[in-house]
Order: structure tokens, then C-alpha cells, then sequence
């Protein structure tokens, strides 16, 4: 049998301990759905959005199946305006009732109030999409109608 050295399993430990706080740290950040946060947005755009925006989007239709995409609906200041979510078409569309032409999403259940609220909540904050690699937006559960 094998013996390792006390400095080495120390030192080991140690190096386990900063790698799972710095795992733990990147979990929290990414993880954040505090209202107004991207993360609150991410169940609230794939449940109700990309299924049409998303990869297989109309051509009339502005894409946003990821970060990147998003980001440039944010940067047009119509689409989406940063602090200012009855300015930005974006959440126009999502709030209009069902009877009106052009009510997003078109087919399946209604957006929830909480749902509408997280999407108005982040508009406020200023629409932050974290920097850095891409993320992709996947379609989740049924194909949502507005309210």
C-alpha cells in the first residue's frame, strides 16, 4: 500500500476547496432569477417565445433563439428599450390583449400575469444579457398564446 504525504493531501484539499468555491460562485451568478435579472427571463422566453423566434423563425419575425440575437433587439432601442418596457415593442406585443391584432404569442396557452411581470421587471433593469459565450435559448412545453 501507498502512503501520499501530508503536505499532499493538504495541499490537495485545498485546491478541491477553492475549486468548489469558485464553482459555487459561477453556479450563483448564472443562476441569479432575481426579478429584473436575465435568468428570471430564461423560463419566460423559452416557455412562450423562441418557439417562433427562436431557430425556425419566420422570416417577418425577429429572431431571438440566443444571447446574441437578444442582444441586438436590445441595441435597436425598438424592439426592446432599456428602462422603458411601454416604449419597447418587445413587451407591446406581449401585453396586448388576445382580441388584438398582433398579440404575441398567437397560439397555446396565455402568457401569466407573473410571466409578464418578469419580462417588464427585466426591461426596467435595462434588459441585461450577460456577456461572454452565446446562450441558447430552447423552446420549452407547448406553444403559449397571448393574453
Amino acid at each position: 500500500m501507498t502512503t501520499t504525504p501530508l503536505h499532499s493531501l493538504s495541499a490537495m484539499a485545498m485546491t478541491l476547496t477553492s475549486l468548489l468555491a469558485s464553482c459555487a460562485t459561477l453556479s450563483t451568478s448564472h443562476n441569479d432569477s432575481k426579478p429584473g435579472s436575465f435568468a428570471s427571463v430564461i423560463p419566460v422566453l423559452e416557455s412562450n417565445c423562441v418557439h417562433c423566434h427562436g431557430e425556425n423563425h419566420l422570416a417577418h419575425m425577429p429572431p431571438f433563439g440566443d444571447t446574441q440575437q437578444l442582444t441586438s433587439l436590445v441595441n435597436t432601442g425598438q424592439w426592446i428599450s432599456p428602462g422603458h418596457p411601454d416604449k419597447s415593442r418587445f413587451f407591446g406585443v406581449v401585453a396586448m390583449d388576445d382580441t388584438e391584432t398582433g398579440a404575441m404569442p398567437p397560439t397555446g396557452h396565455a402568457i401569466s400575469d407573473q410571466d409578464m411581470e418578469l419580462l417588464r421587471a427585466w426591461i426596467e433593469q435595462g434588459a441585461p444579457i450577460p456577456q461572454g459565450p452565446v446562450i441558447k435559448l430552447t423552446p420549452k412545453g407547448t406553444q403559449p398564446r397571448s393574453r
